[in-house]
């Protein structure tokens, strides 16, 4: 048994062990991937009491679900977690949406493969090999394509709605159920989802690192422009100063002075998360300094004391997309 395991588990393993270690800027922590697997395990907890009720108590024949509901059922469960962390602003781009989603499903795929080495007790080795290099890497896959592909829809389509989710969602579906539809011909459907979807999260891959090498060059320039700006007092001769400046006669002048000083650690906060991922691309680490902390802690403060209508007031000078949402949450992170 232990070893069937180990053939149903190893494949997929070593593949989110390959997408981690072509990430160049280290985006997914061990802590991230963890609670990505775990959120794999909970889902396929799910399914199974989902489809024990269905068996058991609306004797739904085996064969149906296995062609038409557990595509459905099971994709589904696996990308709620992926559609949190998108929509929590808990992954940057898509190369760490589709790691996460990757782990999702070997979580997924792990408890499937415990199942399925119980019920069926000693099979053969070509089944463990199948289901290694088959099943459990399309369990992988499909999520991993949500991830990837509901990342991208959120970021051309800011604030991201949850209708956005659905094509990616359709898609993975689509593909469980091609999948299951040639379990009498598991060579086949095994070979076809080794050669596509390896080479198509490669690509993506691909794409988002040059597009993250693009955005934080430029990124990188108006934070240190505009910090400049800010520190030297020329802050009030541009557009953002001309707004806060405006705001003064709605709100008090300690509260706008509070906005730019929230503003500014914004700009810090936001330049210091470039710089570290930056520094991860060419090898280093650097620890989180106390700066860093003591702007963290202030930016909550400063939260708190211009309360939400101040925070809404304020957010036209923030850049607030997705990833630089997320650039505060890494350093939380690391805080």
């Amino acid at each position: 048994m232990i070893a069937a395991l180990l053939i149903g588990l190893v494949p997929v393993i070593l593949f989110l062990v390959g997408l981690v270690f072509m990430d160049s800027y280290k985006l997914v922590t061990a802590r991230s991937l963890w609670f990505a697997i775990g959120a794999g395990v909970v889902a396929a907890a799910s399914c199974f009491l989902i489809n024990r009720f269905l068996l058991d108590r609306l004797h739904v024949p085996v064969t149906f679900i296995a062609l038409n509901l557990a595509p459905i059922l099971e994709e589904s469960a696996k990308a709620l977690y992926v559609a949190w962390l998108i929509r929590a602003h808990r992954v940057g781009f898509m190369v760490d949406a589709g790691i996460q989603g990757f782990a999702v499903g070997t979580g997924f795929a792990l408890v499937e493969n415990l199942y399925y080495a119980n019920a069926l007790g000693s099979v053969g080795l070509f089944v463990w090999l199948v289901r290694g290099l088959g099943t459990a890497v399309m369990h992988g896959s499909t999520t991993a394509l949500v991830a990837i592909a509901s990342k991208d829809l959120v970021d051309r389509h800011p604030p991201g709605r949850w209708i956005h989710f659905l094509p990616s969602l359709a898609l993975a579906i689509v593909v469980h159920g091609v999948f299951n539809r040639f379990s009498s011909n598991p060579l086949f459907a095994t070979a076809f989802l080794l050669l596509g979807m390896p080479l198509l999260l490669f690509a993506v891959f691909e794409r988002s690192e040059r597009t993250t090498r693009q955005w934080l060059g430029t990124g990188l320039d108006l934070d240190m422009e505009l910090l400049e700006q800010i520190l030297s007092g020329e802050v009030g001769e541009t557009r953002v100063g001309r707004y806060l400046h405006s705001l003064k006669q709605r709100f008090p002048g300690e509260v706008v002075a509070d906005m730019l000083c929230m503003l500014q650690i914004h700009v810090e906060l936001s330049a210091r998360a470039k710089g570290l991922m930056i520094a991860r691309a060419a090898g280093i680490d650097l620890p989180m300094d106390e700066h860093v902390r003591a702007n963290l802690d202030e930016l909550r403060f400063l939260e708190k004391s211009i309360g939400p209508t101040g925070r809404m007031a304020v957010v036209p000078c923030l850049r607030t997309s997705s990833r630089d949402l997320w650039h505060l949450y890494m350093l939380e992170m690391k805080h």
